[in-house]
């Protein structure tokens, strides 16, 4: 099936890749099913886009190659809604906030959406400990790519 997207244009998915978010996005409840997209195989980037709606798409990227250290907990609440089984078939990417360059853009560790890729789950989620992570953490290098 054909969809419209944000950055990408028209791009064929595959119904079976469609993730369903039971509770949506924050701020964007209504929206259920998103897609994710390669943008480019050098970058830890992706495309989170709606399959309903060309206007919601979001770069997001692997938060772990732009901070090493970062880690939480997922709550039991969340696994359960996430179906989560077995630790390798989650997925964590955070939306980013694209800039004019580059290393202005900023990366959003206080919530960050979690994919159960085998169950084809998504869920955004608000880390308790907001001290720890910031909304907006600075991209400016992938941590240990010497980049």
């Amino acid at each position: 099936m054909k969809i419209a997207t944000k950055f990408l244009g028209e791009v064929e998915i595959v119904e079976r890749d469609i993730l369903t978010f039971e509770h949506g996005l924050l701020g964007l409840e209504e929206e259920r099913e998103f897609v994710l997209l390669p943008i480019d195989a050098d970058l830890p980037l992706a495309l989170l886009q709606s399959v309903q709606n060309v206007e919601i798409g979001f770069v997001v990227a692997y938060p772990f190659a732009f901070k090493q250290d970062y880690s939480f907990d997922i709550s039991e609440e969340d696994r359960a809604q996430l179906q989560i089984e077995k630790e390798e078939d989650v997925l964590t990417y955070a939306i980013v906030t694209m800039k004019e360059t580059f290393k202005d853009s900023t990366i959003n560790l206080l919530a960050p959406v979690i994919l159960n890729v085998s169950k084809k789950r998504g869920k955004q989620i608000v880390l308790q400990d907001n001290k720890a992570f910031p909304l907006r953490y600075p991209m400016l290098t992938l941590e240990g790519s010497g980049k």
